[in-house]
Parts: C-alpha cells; structure tokens; sequence
C-alpha cells in the first residue's frame, strides 16, 4: 500500500512539470540549446562559476584526490542556520565526516570535521569554467599532517 502512495505522489508531481514543459514546447518558450549558456543569468541551466550559488552545491559530489585508489562521496544540502551555506557528509569506505561551507564567485570552501568539534581537513577549490557548476578543482588540506593533495569533484546526476 506505501508503495502505491508513493507512486501516486510521484505520478502527481511529474504530471505539472510535464505538461507545463509540453507547453512551453508548444508555445516556442524553450530556447535552443545554444541559448541555455548564458554568463548573465543566475538561474541559467549552465551557470557560470561566478554565478554558482550554495543552490548548485547541494547534491551527490563525487571526489577523487590525487595518489588515492578510491574516492569520496560528498553528500550536500542547505544548511539550517547559515541561509547561504551548505552542510552534509563526506563519505570515504567506512568513514564519514561531516563537511560544511559555500561558493561564492566562482570559489569553494568546504570545512571537514570528523569528531563535530574541529576542522579536520579544508577543501578549497574553483569552479571549471565551461563545466556548468559541476566541476569544482582544488586543494585537500588534512589540518593532523599538515598536507595537501590536489582533487577534483564532480556532481552527480540526481534522480528524479
């Protein structure tokens, strides 16, 4: 029975995306492909980096670092006290940390804390022109060894 819920509530809330999209396809509202790259435009479906907001932060990040055989999943979301911040988790195999900063103009700041009392470790890094906000390249600083290793994110696509 929760599954039939669930499928109606879905259904329910795909028909208004859907036909307001076969509408505006109709109507000539949507532009050419071409068209979607705007550098001016905030909510534009290809933001620049200067453009990138907390918004296109939150999500599933994929994280590979430099001279590392596996990688991360960063998990972002808004966070509940700082109105343009993110806050959620970085996951490596068996260990979780949680991880919270921004974007602003084009340049990341993550701060990763793995006991929720001290930064652990930094990512700082700069949006990849060209990437429409789904690439972000920089610098993993762990605060205990005072080393850095090179990294790049990449955001997943999510499931609708």
């Amino acid at each position: 029975m929760k599954a039939f819920i669930t499928l109606i509530l879905i259904a329910a809330s795909a028909y208004p995306a859907s036909a307001r999209a076969e509408n505006d396809l109709k109507n000539g509202a949507i532009p050419p492909v071409s068209a979607t790259r705007s550098t001016t435009n905030p909510t534009s479906a290809c933001p620049s980096g200067m453009e990138m907001t907390h918004q296109h932060l939150q999500g599933v990040w994929r994280a590979q670092l430099d001279g590392t055989a596996t990688g991360a999943l960063l998990r972002l979301g808004p966070h509940p006290e700082l109105g343009e911040s993110v806050r959620g988790s970085v996951q490596r195999a068996s260990t979780t940390a949680q991880v919270s900063g921004d974007v602003h103009e084009g340049e990341l700041t993550l701060e990763e804390s793995t006991d929720g009392q001290r930064i652990s470790a930094t990512w700082l890094g700069t949006v990849v022109e060209g990437s429409c906000a789904r690439e972000i390249r920089g610098t993993w600083h762990h605060a205990a060894t005072d080393t850095s290793t090179p990294f790049v994110l990449q955001k997943q696509p999510a499931w609708h």
